[in-house]
């Protein structure tokens, strides 16, 4: 049996996928607990932009944004070729996964520390590695179970656009498709998590709210549009892979054309 699965290219393909996207998708979290100027990354000065009646605002992100762009991009990939059950199927595996570390690191924070450990590093200026340990992996739950819902509602919203316009347009316009799902869904995505971590979690206000979503998507419609062509390269490296037929098989069951594709689909190699 597990001969027969590694020798099937669209089920190796399919696993590598699941396995990056959960990665990537625990990465980020673990990341986001950072916040960085992306103005400084490029050696700008920070925009100090007035939105909402908000001052001051320039683009202060999360380490985590770098890698979710990413997430849409695999979203995009899979359901192409493989449709929104397997999307589905990977976002409740990540989301799983996800909640299975948080309780790790709600567990570790709790183990009592070896005492030689917390002085470890003060000649580094981490006068306590109990307190630094807590605030890198402690986020509140407020702020986890934004992420997560925003997680799940935008990848709801990106499939379910994502085959709107396929239904529309077929086998056309990929870059339409990929990145107009991608757009709409991120903009779900930003204020969702916004609403449920601060607006809920820490009172901020609703002018606050807008603001900080509002430069937050902006720095995320903007990468979408530059990723546009990963997507598109991408899936010509993935119809090459598995071949010209198989690939159109695929596609053609990803949208419920032929439930049956797959029993009768022969493998690359």
């Amino acid at each position: 049996m597990i001969n027969q699965i590694l020798k099937d290219k669209p089920t190796k393909l399919f696993l590598g996928f699941t396995a990056f996207f959960v990665a990537n998708a625990l990465i980020a979290e673990c990341i986001g607990t950072k916040i960085f100027s992306l103005e400084k990354l490029f050696g700008l000065t920070p925009s100090n932009i007035t939105l909402f009646g908000e001052k001051g605002l320039s683009f202060n992100l999360t380490c985590g944004v770098l890698l979710w762009p990413l997430e849409f991009v695999m979203t995009d990939i899979v359901n192409e070729f493989y449709g929104p059950k397997a999307v589905r199927r990977i976002s409740y595996t990540a989301v799983i996964l996800i909640s299975y570390a948080f309780l790790m690191f709600y567990g570790s924070i709790h183990v009592p520390p070896a005492d030689f450990w917390i002085t470890t590093n003060q000649t580094k200026g981490i006068d306590n590695m109990q307190t630094a340990f807590n605030g890198i992996f402690g986020q509140g739950m407020w702020i986890i179970l934004g992420s997560l819902t925003a997680f799940l509602v935008s990848q709801i919203v990106d499939v379910t656009v994502f085959h709107h316009i396929k239904r529309r347009t077929g086998e056309k316009y990929v870059w339409l498709r990929s990145t107009g799902s991608t757009l709409v869904s991120q903009l779900v995505d930003s204020y969702i998590v916004l609403t449920i971590a601060f607006k809920f979690g820490s009172n901020w206000t609703w002018p606050e709210i807008f603001a900080v979503g509002t430069m937050n998507y902006i720095y995320k419609f903007t990468l979408a549009i530059i990723l546009t062509p990963v997507i598109v390269i991408a899936e010509k490296r993935i119809e090459k892979y598995v071949g010209h037929k198989t690939a159109m098989q695929m596609k053609r069951a990803a949208m419920g054309q032929a439930p049956d594709a797959f029993e009768n689909i022969p493998t690359a190699g």
